[in-house]
């Protein structure tokens, strides 16, 4: 019979959450403004701060509820995250004329205080920290 799995939810978990939810807020709020407004200078880009925002979103319930279901979808959205700040940061950086403004995940997340950066890694920190055991084998 496996272990009792950590909740996602508890812990440091908490704080996690807490952080995911600010940028799904600070994300949200910057792609609706880019969309909206400069939409022609960056679509592309600015569509890619829109996923960036669901992403989270998706990242943050599902590290708030904290069920098995629920943690594999935290995971799926967080690998996702990683790999779009990774691969978004670097054509940003390579081909600069495509994001003439900073978004989400352009420049690693220098926007955002490398945030973007960070977070993906700590999230998967603390999922791999509340598997159960018998996940781990």
């Amino acid at each position: 019979m496996p272990e009792e799995r950590a909740s996602t939810r508890s812990g440091p978990g908490v704080v996690l959450v807490a952080v995911y939810a600010v940028m799904a807020l600070a994300a949200t709020g910057r792609s609706v403004l880019q969309i909206t407004e400069y939409f022609s200078r960056a679509p592309v880009a600015y569509l890619l701060s829109a996923l960036a925002a669901v992403i989270y979103i998706v990242a943050t319930v599902a590290l708030a509820r904290g069920s098995r279901t629920s943690w594999r979808v935290a995971l799926a959205a967080i690998l996702i995250e990683l790999v779009g700040v990774l691969v978004i940061g670097l054509v940003s950086y390579l081909v600069p004329e495509a994001f003439p403004d900073k978004t989400v995940w352009s420049h690693f997340g220098s926007g955002y205080g490398y945030v973007p950066l960070v977070l993906p890694v700590l999230g998967l920190l603390w999922l791999g920290r509340t598997r159960t055991t018998a996940q781990r084998r």
